[in-house]
């Protein structure tokens, strides 16, 4: 590979930590990208809500308070979108970068999520291109992965832990005996947390990543709204401890699969089994399992967030582009993307089930009898202490179908004894 191709010219937009992780490895590793690339890889300009001291040289680059006119500048070949949010700035600077005949790298996974199908056609009605290694698990090459070394596969199913804050507050549970209120604010402390705290915790950001791969592995069109989300906000402590005494842990788990009535999307908190690759996942790390009719199983497992993972994903991407290596944004030209039908789970599982009851005699043959009328069959119950003068209730189901849970569900609120709102987990037997 010869070295007399120009250099390949950067604009990047945003120096927070992801784009400060940008320009150090540039600076850094200059000589061993070209030698990769067969060409330099340089930057000419960037783009912040201010010029302050960010502990990195940018004295060689001009500086665009505004990131479209970055976006805009004829001096630059790629557009690095790091600034976040998928309205505004992001997605303004984004749209300009396309129209001006730009490759666009981006860490933005809620952009792609609300936006990606028409930015994926825009991009390519302009011959360029949209890769966003970096906004999926962090470091792990995911995206790569489905698009090109499985992409001789008719994909099955994809799931995977795609929140490192959320499994960081899981297993820190477990470990240190500490309930969700404490870790959520030691993790606010730790800067783990998005801007708005129920991205992470409400599974939303998970969400946006697992719609994001949706879309790649069974060739339909980025339905984010499709994703049926639930965070973990309602885990507690006796949840994390039941989990473990019975042979499990819970994760927030993401599931997407193409069935016979739709595409099934969920990011749910799910216990699985403890000594799997999913329950054995600790602190942030994230972990993402692609399933195929060829290769099997595949499992990927890496640092799903922090400076240098998320900045060694966006250089994976440019590098791409600096080789001359051109994928369609989402695995296959925007244009043929089909639009799915949603579809809800209704593979049977078991089911565990958290309550409180008010402790009076024939509570829980009441649940008892609602879960059996749902035609759920109960393969353990065990009633923990007391707490006054309620009574926390732990069920374990056989397998049964979600509509059967949520019907059991809906019923106990009609016996008078519950107290507080019922937790319905799925057991994942992965």
């Amino acid at each position: 590979m010869t070295q007399s191709l120009p250099p390949l010219r950067l604009g990047i937009a945003g120096l927070g930590t992801v784009g400060r992780g940008v320009v150090r490895i540039v600076q850094t590793h200059g000589a061993l990208i070209a030698a990769r690339a067969g060409r330099r890889v340089e930057i000419v300009a960037v783009s912040a809500r201010s010029q302050k001291d960010r502990g990195i040289d940018l004295s060689a680059y001009a500086f665009e308070a505004d990131p479209v006119a970055l976006a805009q500048r004829p001096d630059i070949d790629v557009f690095v979108e790091v600034m976040g949010g998928h309205e505004g700035a992001a997605k303004a600077a984004t749209e300009a970068a396309i129209a001006s005949g730009k490759d666009v790298v981006t860490a933005n996974k809620a952009l792609l999520a609300h936006h990606g199908q028409a930015l994926a056609l825009a991009a390519e009605a302009k011959g360029r291109v949209i890769r966003f290694e970096a906004a999926v698990a962090g470091g792990i090459p995911v995206i790569k992965a489905l698009t090109e070394g499985l992409a001789g596969n008719a994909m099955k199913r994809v799931m995977g832990v795609m929140n490192g804050t959320c499994n960081y507050i899981l297993t820190r549970m477990e470990a240190t005996g500490q309930g969700y209120n404490v870790l959520f604010d030691e993790c606010a402390k730790l800067g783990y947390l998005e801007a708005d705290p129920n991205l992470d915790v409400g599974g939303i950001d998970a969400g946006h990543k697992l719609s994001l791969l949706s879309s790649i592995a069974f060739g339909t069109q980025v339905a984010f709204d499709a994703v049926e989300l639930q965070g973990i906000q309602n885990i507690l402590l006796d949840d994390i401890r039941m989990a473990k005494d019975l042979g499990y842990r819970i994760k927030l788990l993401g599931v997407t699969q193409m069935t016979g009535r739709g595409l099934e999307q969920r990011m749910t908190p799910c216990l699985v089994p403890a000594d799997s690759p999913l329950g054995q996942l600790q602190g942030g790390t994230n972990m993402v399992v692609l399933e195929g009719d060829s290769v099997g199983q595949i499992v990927m497992r890496g640092p799903g967030a922090g400076e240098g993972p998320t900045a060694s994903a966006v250089m994976g991407d440019v590098i791409d582009l600096a080789r001359g290596t051109r994928v369609s944004t989402f695995g296959q030209p925007a244009s043929t993307l089909t639009k799915a039908i949603p579809a809800k789970a209704q593979a049977p599982s078991a089911w565990y089930l958290r309550m409180t009851l008010l402790d009076k005699p024939g509570a829980l043959a009441k649940i008892a009898t609602c879960l059996g009328e749902a035609g759920v069959s109960i393969d353990q119950m065990r009633q923990n202490g007391h707490e006054g003068i309620h009574a926390p209730v732990l069920i374990v189901t056989h397998k049964a179908a979600p509509a059967d849970i949520a019907d059991a569900v809906a019923r106990f609120a009609g016996t008078g004894v519950l107290v507080g709102e019922p937790v319905a987990l799925r057991i994942e037997e992965v």
